[in-house]
């Protein structure tokens, strides 16, 4: 019986296939993959040739054309990136969060940013934190994985999309994708309290069906990210808040240190986040000094 599927973890050699019957079928991929050096990656959608239903074993026997395609970690097809961060406890780390969204836009990835946590902050939190990130060309919510509020807003805002799911230990990543799906229960850590970080709790990549048509990839967490720009001019590109204020007097502008630069202009009448331009600069700094290094 022949149907299509899309890989949803791979381990050791055999794929596992959430298949349109919504069985998840064990297959090999065929040698003719080796052979035109094309190999499956998580997130390939794929025709698969099923063996034994009782045993839910198949044969991988087509790859199907990718949307895009990334590297670390090797994962295709993927529609858009949550990026997860809790508003308290551990507190957002506001330069981390803005590499996040580098990254993502240098890959052309839509984001959504989803701060946890909500129970635990006051609104003057929440305001705060939805006035960095408001002109930034990217949604802003806010849930708590405790009570479940906001997670029918996440439903929706996943449905149809196989969602990238990242963002740093113990913000409580794996206790949402926990309330989005039913079936499969992640492991779940606490904070190290001497550290105020989280337990790795998440060892591998995998894509986790929430229904027929939605998909959320979990990731392990981190607390370091490092930014592949090719040159530190290019970073003014990926700030959106930037975009309406650039008619500056010497161009190109860094927006850094020239004179009469209509960004730092737009800065100074709280027109532009401080907390964003800051890591702006910073970043911006980061990358002219490793730049001469090479």
């Amino acid at each position: 019986m022949i149907m299509q599927g899309r890989i949803v973890k791979g381990i050791a050699g055999f794929y596992y296939v959430y298949a349109d019957d919504g069985i998840i079928y064990e297959c090999k991929a065929k040698g003719v993959f080796r052979k035109d050096r094309r190999k499956p990656v998580i997130g390939d959608r794929v025709t698969l040739d099923v063996l034994s239903e009782n045993e839910r074993l198949g044969n991988i026997t087509e790859l199907l054309k990718r949307d895009n395609e990334f590297i670390r970690p090797a994962v295709a097809n993927v529609d858009q990136a949550l990026i997860v961060f809790a508003l308290t406890d551990p507190e957002p780390d506001y330069l981390l969060l803005d590499k996040l969204l580098l990254q993502y836009k240098k890959q052309n990835l839509p984001a959504v940013i989803c701060f946890n946590k909500e129970d635990l902050a006051d609104d003057g939190v929440r305001e705060r934190i939805s006035g960095i990130y408001r002109n930034s060309g990217v949604r802003v919510m806010f849930t708590c994985a405790v009570n479940g509020q906001g997670t029918d807003e996440l439903k929706k805002l996943l449905k149809g999309k196989l969602s990238f799911v990242s963002g740093p230990s113990g913000v409580g990543k794996s206790s949402i994708i926990n309330i989005l799906q039913d079936d499969i229960s992640i492991e779940t850590g606490n904070i190290s309290r001497k550290l105020k970080r989280g337990k790795h709790t998440t060892r591998h990549t995998e894509i986790i069906p929430i229904e027929d048509d939605t998909f959320i990839m979990d990731t392990p967490g981190f607390s370091k990210l490092d930014v592949f720009i090719d040159d530190e001019w290019e970073l003014k590109e990926y700030y959106d808040e930037f975009f309406p204020y650039e008619d500056c007097r010497f161009k190109p502008c860094s927006h850094t240190h020239e004179p009469d630069c209509a960004v730092k202009e737009a800065l100074n009448r709280g027109l532009i986040s401080g907390t964003r331009y800051d890591n702006y600069s910073l970043l911006f700094s980061e990358l002219k000094e490793s730049h001469r290094k090479y």
